[in-house]
Protein backbone atom coordinates (compact mmCIF):
# COMPACT_ATOMS: atom_id res chain seq x y z
CA UNK A 1 0.00 0.00 0.00
CA UNK A 2 1.20 3.52 -0.83
CA UNK A 3 1.61 5.79 2.19
CA UNK A 4 1.77 9.59 2.03
CA UNK A 5 4.85 10.92 3.78
CA UNK A 6 3.86 13.43 6.46
CA UNK A 7 6.06 15.36 8.90
CA UNK A 8 6.33 13.71 12.30
CA UNK A 9 7.19 15.38 15.58
CA UNK A 10 9.48 12.95 17.37
CA UNK A 11 10.91 13.19 20.87
CA UNK A 12 13.78 10.90 19.92
CA UNK A 13 16.66 11.40 22.34
CA UNK A 14 14.75 13.94 24.45
CA UNK A 15 14.66 13.43 28.20
CA UNK A 16 10.90 13.79 28.30
CA UNK A 17 10.79 12.76 31.95
CA UNK A 18 12.55 16.05 32.76
CA UNK A 19 9.78 17.96 30.95
CA UNK A 20 7.16 16.45 33.27
CA UNK A 21 9.08 17.14 36.48
CA UNK A 22 8.03 20.78 36.15
CA UNK A 23 4.46 19.93 35.23
CA UNK A 24 3.16 17.88 38.12
CA UNK A 25 -0.10 19.82 38.18
CA UNK A 26 -0.84 19.16 34.50
CA UNK A 27 0.06 15.50 34.92
CA UNK A 28 -2.25 15.10 37.90
CA UNK A 29 -5.11 16.95 36.19
CA UNK A 30 -4.83 14.72 33.11
CA UNK A 31 -4.82 11.64 35.29
CA UNK A 32 -8.03 12.73 37.00
CA UNK A 33 -9.72 13.22 33.63
CA UNK A 34 -8.42 9.97 32.13
CA UNK A 35 -9.51 7.92 35.15
CA UNK A 36 -13.03 9.26 34.67
CA UNK A 37 -13.14 8.25 31.04
CA UNK A 38 -11.35 4.90 30.90
CA UNK A 39 -13.61 1.84 30.72
CA UNK A 40 -13.41 -0.34 33.80
CA UNK A 41 -12.34 -3.29 31.66
CA UNK A 42 -10.61 -3.59 28.29
CA UNK A 43 -9.44 -6.67 26.46
CA UNK A 44 -6.82 -4.78 24.41
CA UNK A 45 -5.85 -1.15 24.99
CA UNK A 46 -3.62 0.98 22.77
CA UNK A 47 -1.85 4.07 24.11
CA UNK A 48 -0.74 5.80 20.90
CA UNK A 49 1.97 8.36 21.62
CA UNK A 50 2.69 6.76 24.97
CA UNK A 51 6.17 8.25 25.26
CA UNK A 52 7.98 6.82 28.28
CA UNK A 53 4.79 5.24 29.62
CA UNK A 54 3.75 8.14 31.83
CA UNK A 55 0.11 7.09 32.09
CA UNK A 56 0.52 3.32 31.91
CA UNK A 57 -0.20 2.79 35.60
CA UNK A 58 -3.81 3.84 34.90
CA UNK A 59 -4.40 0.83 32.62
CA UNK A 60 -4.87 -1.77 35.36
CA UNK A 61 -8.29 -2.65 33.93
CA UNK A 62 -6.84 -3.77 30.60
CA UNK A 63 -5.96 -7.40 29.94
CA UNK A 64 -3.36 -6.42 27.32
CA UNK A 65 -1.75 -3.02 26.68
CA UNK A 66 0.28 -1.80 23.72
CA UNK A 67 2.40 1.29 24.26
CA UNK A 68 3.13 2.87 20.87
CA UNK A 69 5.35 5.79 19.97
CA UNK A 70 7.35 6.99 16.98
CA UNK A 71 10.45 7.42 19.17
CA UNK A 72 12.72 4.44 19.91
CA UNK A 73 14.30 6.20 22.89
CA UNK A 74 10.93 6.99 24.50
CA UNK A 75 9.81 3.38 24.17
CA UNK A 76 13.12 2.22 25.63
CA UNK A 77 12.26 4.25 28.73
CA UNK A 78 8.75 2.79 28.71
CA UNK A 79 10.18 -0.73 28.54
CA UNK A 80 12.40 0.00 31.56
CA UNK A 81 9.29 1.05 33.48
CA UNK A 82 6.82 -1.57 32.30
CA UNK A 83 8.77 -4.40 30.64
CA UNK A 84 8.41 -6.51 33.77
CA UNK A 85 4.62 -6.65 33.28
CA UNK A 86 3.63 -9.35 30.75
CA UNK A 87 0.48 -7.39 29.86
CA UNK A 88 2.58 -4.75 28.08
CA UNK A 89 3.95 -4.73 24.53
CA UNK A 90 5.93 -1.94 22.85
CA UNK A 91 5.57 -0.84 19.23
CA UNK A 92 7.37 1.86 17.22
CA UNK A 93 5.01 3.50 14.71
CA UNK A 94 3.18 6.75 13.97
CA UNK A 95 -0.51 7.65 13.91
CA UNK A 96 -0.70 7.67 10.13
CA UNK A 97 0.54 4.09 9.69
CA UNK A 98 -0.63 1.93 12.58
CA UNK A 99 0.58 -1.66 12.09
CA UNK A 100 -2.58 -3.42 13.24
CA UNK A 101 -5.51 -5.11 11.50
CA UNK A 102 -8.84 -3.32 11.38
CA UNK A 103 -11.05 -3.56 14.45
CA UNK A 104 -8.26 -4.63 16.81
CA UNK A 105 -8.70 -2.45 19.91
CA UNK A 106 -11.65 -1.92 22.20
CA UNK A 107 -9.91 1.04 23.88
CA UNK A 108 -7.57 3.61 22.30
CA UNK A 109 -5.95 6.48 24.21
CA UNK A 110 -4.22 9.44 22.54
CA UNK A 111 -2.99 12.04 25.05
CA UNK A 112 -0.62 14.96 24.35
CA UNK A 113 -0.25 13.88 20.73
CA UNK A 114 -2.83 15.61 18.52
CA UNK A 115 -1.22 19.03 18.92
CA UNK A 116 1.71 17.66 16.86
CA UNK A 117 -0.48 16.21 14.07
CA UNK A 118 -0.48 18.01 10.72
CA UNK A 119 -3.19 15.87 9.11
CA UNK A 120 -5.85 15.29 11.75
CA UNK A 121 -8.34 13.81 9.30
CA UNK A 122 -5.90 11.11 8.18
CA UNK A 123 -4.86 10.31 11.75
CA UNK A 124 -8.46 9.97 12.93
CA UNK A 125 -9.35 7.73 9.98
CA UNK A 126 -6.44 5.45 10.83
CA UNK A 127 -7.42 5.34 14.51
CA UNK A 128 -11.01 4.51 13.55
CA UNK A 129 -9.78 1.73 11.27
CA UNK A 130 -8.13 -0.15 14.12
CA UNK A 131 -10.92 0.51 16.65
CA UNK A 132 -13.58 -2.09 17.25
CA UNK A 133 -17.16 -1.11 16.55
CA UNK A 134 -18.57 0.50 19.70
CA UNK A 135 -15.02 0.74 21.07
CA UNK A 136 -13.82 3.66 23.22
CA UNK A 137 -11.49 6.36 21.91
CA UNK A 138 -10.14 8.91 24.41
CA UNK A 139 -8.32 11.90 22.95
CA UNK A 140 -6.79 15.04 24.42
CA UNK A 141 -6.06 18.08 22.28
CA UNK A 142 -4.91 21.69 22.65
CA UNK A 143 -7.80 24.15 22.62
CA UNK A 144 -7.57 27.16 20.30
CA UNK A 145 -10.15 29.28 22.13
CA UNK A 146 -8.94 29.09 25.72
CA UNK A 147 -9.21 32.15 27.97
CA UNK A 148 -5.60 33.31 27.57
CA UNK A 149 -5.84 33.04 23.76
CA UNK A 150 -9.00 35.16 23.78
CA UNK A 151 -7.36 37.84 25.94
CA UNK A 152 -4.26 37.92 23.76
CA UNK A 153 -6.45 38.26 20.69
CA UNK A 154 -8.23 41.26 22.22
CA UNK A 155 -4.80 42.81 22.78
CA UNK A 156 -3.89 42.18 19.14
CA UNK A 157 -1.20 39.64 19.99
CA UNK A 158 -2.83 36.42 18.76
CA UNK A 159 -4.92 35.38 15.72
CA UNK A 160 -8.68 35.00 16.01
CA UNK A 161 -9.32 32.08 18.41
CA UNK A 162 -12.91 31.68 17.21
CA UNK A 163 -12.12 30.84 13.59
CA UNK A 164 -12.47 27.10 12.92
CA UNK A 165 -9.15 26.30 11.23
CA UNK A 166 -6.23 24.87 13.26
CA UNK A 167 -3.57 27.33 14.42
CA UNK A 168 0.09 26.34 14.06
CA UNK A 169 1.61 28.53 16.77
CA UNK A 170 5.04 26.88 16.46
CA UNK A 171 6.48 24.33 14.01
CA UNK A 172 4.45 21.11 14.38
CA UNK A 173 2.49 22.56 17.33
CA UNK A 174 -1.23 23.09 16.72
CA UNK A 175 -4.23 24.43 18.61
CA UNK A 176 -7.70 23.29 17.50
CA UNK A 177 -11.16 24.77 17.74
CA UNK A 178 -13.42 22.37 19.69
CA UNK A 179 -16.23 22.54 17.16
CA UNK A 180 -13.81 21.80 14.31
CA UNK A 181 -12.42 18.82 16.21
CA UNK A 182 -15.88 17.44 16.98
CA UNK A 183 -16.80 17.67 13.31
CA UNK A 184 -13.68 15.78 12.29
CA UNK A 185 -14.31 13.11 14.91
CA UNK A 186 -17.80 12.51 13.54
CA UNK A 187 -16.52 12.50 9.98
CA UNK A 188 -14.01 9.79 10.93
CA UNK A 189 -16.72 7.61 12.47
CA UNK A 190 -16.60 8.59 16.15
CA UNK A 191 -19.41 10.00 18.27
CA UNK A 192 -18.25 12.30 21.12
CA UNK A 193 -19.90 10.95 24.26
CA UNK A 194 -18.25 13.01 27.01
CA UNK A 195 -16.06 16.11 27.11
CA UNK A 196 -13.92 17.43 29.94
CA UNK A 197 -12.07 20.73 30.20
CA UNK A 198 -8.80 20.60 32.09
CA UNK A 199 -5.72 22.58 33.10
CA UNK A 200 -7.75 25.52 34.38
CA UNK A 201 -4.76 26.79 36.38
CA UNK A 202 -1.94 26.49 33.85
CA UNK A 203 -0.28 29.73 34.92
CA UNK A 204 3.26 29.90 36.30
CA UNK A 205 2.24 32.32 39.06
CA UNK A 206 -0.45 29.98 40.39
CA UNK A 207 1.86 26.98 40.15
CA UNK A 208 4.47 28.84 42.19
CA UNK A 209 1.98 29.74 44.92
CA UNK A 210 -0.09 26.57 45.27
CA UNK A 211 0.95 22.90 45.54
CA UNK A 212 0.27 20.83 42.41
CA UNK A 213 -2.08 18.43 44.22
CA UNK A 214 -4.21 21.32 45.46
CA UNK A 215 -4.52 22.82 41.96
CA UNK A 216 -5.25 19.40 40.45
CA UNK A 217 -7.97 18.71 43.02
CA UNK A 218 -9.66 22.02 42.12
CA UNK A 219 -9.20 21.21 38.47
CA UNK A 220 -10.92 17.88 38.98
CA UNK A 221 -13.94 19.58 40.53
CA UNK A 222 -14.32 21.90 37.53
CA UNK A 223 -13.54 19.56 34.64
CA UNK A 224 -17.08 18.35 34.05
CA UNK A 225 -19.37 21.22 35.15
CA UNK A 226 -17.42 23.82 33.14
CA UNK A 227 -16.74 21.57 30.17
CA UNK A 228 -19.50 23.13 28.00
CA UNK A 229 -17.61 26.45 28.05
CA UNK A 230 -14.45 24.86 26.58
CA UNK A 231 -12.26 27.71 27.75
CA UNK A 232 -9.27 25.73 29.06
CA UNK A 233 -6.01 25.09 27.17
CA UNK A 234 -6.65 21.35 27.15
CA UNK A 235 -9.75 19.37 26.18
CA UNK A 236 -10.31 15.64 26.63
CA UNK A 237 -13.01 13.82 24.67
CA UNK A 238 -14.36 10.32 25.11
CA UNK A 239 -15.80 8.93 21.87
CA UNK A 240 -17.57 5.78 20.76
CA UNK A 241 -16.64 4.15 17.47
CA UNK A 242 -19.72 3.98 15.30
CA UNK A 243 -20.28 0.67 13.44
CA UNK A 244 -18.79 0.71 9.99
CA UNK A 245 -20.44 -0.97 7.00
CA UNK A 246 -18.94 -4.30 6.04
CA UNK A 247 -17.47 -4.24 2.56
CA UNK A 248 -17.88 -7.53 0.73
CA UNK A 249 -14.77 -8.80 -1.02
CA UNK A 250 -16.56 -11.54 -2.94
CA UNK A 251 -16.67 -11.36 -6.72
CA UNK A 252 -19.07 -12.90 -9.12
CA UNK A 253 -17.92 -14.84 -12.17
CA UNK A 254 -19.53 -14.54 -15.53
Amino acid sequence: MFHVKRPICSYEGVRYTDFWRGRQYEDLAERIALRRMLPRRSSLLLDAGAGFGRLADLYSGAEKVILLDCSFSQLAEARKRWGHDPRFSFVVADLYNLPFPGGTFDTIVVIRVMHHVTDVKAALREIRRIAKNHGTFIMEYANKRHVKAVLLHLLGRRPNPFSPEPLEFAPLHFDFHPRWMDENLREAGFTPAETLSLSFFRLQLLKKIFPPRFLAALDGLLQKPLAPLRLTPSIMVKCLAEPQPTISTSTSSG
